[in-house]
């Protein structure tokens, strides 16, 4: 496992600033992202903020059905490759090493985004830790859980100067094996310093 410096709690910008300069960027330079922007995101994304475990998205009954990958391909002082997201450790664990971009850009129907970011975020879910307790109706209360996690990455991304964009066209067979844990993929997400 590798732990992820810890997240900054202040920005530089107030939240009306990232949310005037919200939009979804496509175009990416090559240079990296930092490990610390790196935690930032995924801290955005599923992060503990309370000594009871609550995160930083909403979720049904505080059932957290959602678990978040991340390709990193140009991250500074990390292996490319695809992790997973460890909330409470505050840390990432590889799953896959190499660089599976070019797989992604196709299963994600010839995005080019994909190709040009430094993480592609892939979001996951567990449905029976939600449907368990709410039911069918759970299902609705874990696509609702990836937007308000999607939308939280998006900010994050605006506040360090950074450009995303939101993906949901993917063959979720081919991402599911790719990842090779057997969750449901709900969300791709691209992530690079904007050209």
């Amino acid at each position: 496992m590798v732990r992820l410096p810890p997240p900054k709690e202040r920005g530089k910008l107030s939240l009306e600033e990232v949310l005037w300069r919200r939009r979804s960027v496509r175009e990416y330079s090559e240079e990296p992202i930092t490990l610390e922007e790196f935690s930032q995101i995924l801290w955005s994304a599923q992060g503990i903020t309370s000594p009871e475990g609550y995160r930083t998205a909403p979720s049904a009954g505080a059932l957290y059905p959602l678990e978040v990958y991340a390709h990193a391909t140009r991250v500074k002082g990390l292996e490319v490759g695809i992790y997973h997201y460890l909330p409470h450790e505050h840390g990432v664990e590889l799953i896959k090493r190499g660089d599976f971009s070019r797989e992604i850009f196709d299963l994600a129907l010839w995005q080019y985004q994909v190709l040009e970011a430094s993480v592609i975020l892939v979001f996951c879910a567990v449905p029976e830790r939600t449907t368990r307790k709410y039911g069918e109706r759970g299902i609705r209360y874990i696509l609702n859980e990836v937007g308000h996690s999607a939308q939280n990455v998006c900010l994050q991304a605006t506040a360090l100067g950074l450009g995303s964009v939101v993906i949901g066209a993917f063959d979720d067979r081919r991402l599911r094996e790719l990842i090779g844990t057997g969750h449901e993929p709900l969300y791709i997400m691209t992530i690079g310093r904007p050209r």
